[in-house]
């Protein structure tokens, strides 16, 4: 980086609140010429009783010391008009989190997410599983938005809270294991859960998406009394119901194929979504899983405005801190001026008598 650049960058975070105070900056020439200082009587009574020459040299000597007095008084006028004018020093932009959405992201985890009628990678895998995956990547997806997630099967439980944290939400979402929180689903229980960990939230943000692959067949409350409570929070719910319409299955006597969605209460999860605002989804398959997210992404898209903050850190107190060293050191300047003159008058004297 050249030296223009440099100069231009430090200029660029350099800052005044006040800056027209710097109108005030030749004040002090103006008063010196406009209103002069009255002359010293002592130079005007050794004046009277000097030659012409000695005249001149004093009158030279009193201008010098003028000078010297206006100068002085310019630069700590300058230091003063500078802290009046407020100096800032502006930081490097810091990025700010987007306003976004306060997801809670509730994942059945109860005995039958063991079923194995999904495709991942084009290899059978147990609905589970292909959870994880499709969850994880739209986790990583939604930037700025703050993520919880809660597991549930007889019991709800809150294994993440809310957070921005997106790596730690997607890392905790591959550890959660089948029936970790029982065998049975309780729906209803995972909705009061949310309704909990949200309400302290802005209502135009809160959003759950409930993922099952069966019926309400646990928990304290109902899943409908619940969606009627999140609906006056302005929770809005989405939910997904997870499981292919269709497997085929060996036995004794053949192949043959049945239903393993038929647990599935697709009419409890559409009432709650009807409830809240939200939607209803079916996911057949891991394909179809996928697209329901990224329609997710569409009906709550991302905000898109980063926001940047630049900290401003004031400068007022080292252009006063320089006056006021200025100031000590004039003082001390003078007087020690004067000791030496003392001094040296008394040398004078005692070499006289001697």
């Amino acid at each position: 980086m050249d030296l223009s650049s440099s100069l231009t960058n430090f200029y660029s975070q350099l800052d005044f609140i006040w800056p027209w105070i710097t109108l005030l900056l030749p004040l002090p020439v103006l008063v010196y010429y406009f209103f002069p200082a009255a002359p010293n009587r002592q130079y005007l009574l050794k004046v009277s009783y000097l030659q012409s020459r000695d005249k001149a040299r004093v009158q030279h000597s009193y201008s010098r010391k003028n000078l010297k007095r206006l100068l002085f008084a310019s630069w700590l006028w300058l230091l003063l008009l500078l802290s009046a004018s407020h100096p800032q020093w502006i930081g490097e932009a810091i990025p700010l989190p987007n306003k976004g959405h306060d997801f809670m992201l509730a994942v059945d985890i109860s005995g039958s997410m063991q079923m194995e009628d999904m495709r991942l990678q084009q290899e059978p895998t147990d609905r589970l599983t292909a959870v994880k995956a499709i969850v994880s990547d739209f986790v990583l997806r939604r930037e700025g938005d703050r993520l919880g997630l809660i597991v549930f099967g007889s019991q709800a439980y809150l294994h993440v809270p809310l957070t921005h944290d997106r790596n730690t939400v997607s890392s905790q979402l591959q550890e959660i294991q089948l029936r970790m929180a029982g065998e049975q689903t309780a729906i209803g229980d995972a909705i009061g859960l949310a309704v909990k960990r949200l309400k302290d939230r802005p209502e135009d943000g809160r959003i759950l998406v409930l993922l099952t692959d069966g019926a309400n067949t646990a928990g304290e409350i109902d899943p409908i009394q619940a969606a009627q409570l999140a609906a006056s929070q302005k929770l809005k719910i989405y939910t997904i119901g997870v499981g292919a319409d269709e497997l085929e299955v060996k036995t004794l006597f053949g192949s043959r194929r049945i239903n393993p969605s038929q647990e599935l209460d697709e009419y409890t999860l559409r009432t709650l979504a009807e409830k809240t605002g939200g939607q209803y989804f079916r996911a057949r398959s891991t394909e179809e899983l996928d697209q329901i997210y990224q329609q997710l992404d569409k009906l709550e898209p991302i905000e898109q405005d980063n926001q940047v903050f630049r900290p401003r850190h004031s400068l007022l107190h080292w252009p006063l801190l320089l006056a006021v060293i200025s100031l000590i050191c004039a003082m001390a300047g003078r007087w020690f001026v004067r000791l030496w003159r003392v001094r040296h008058k008394m040398y004078v004297n005692r070499t006289q008598q001697s």
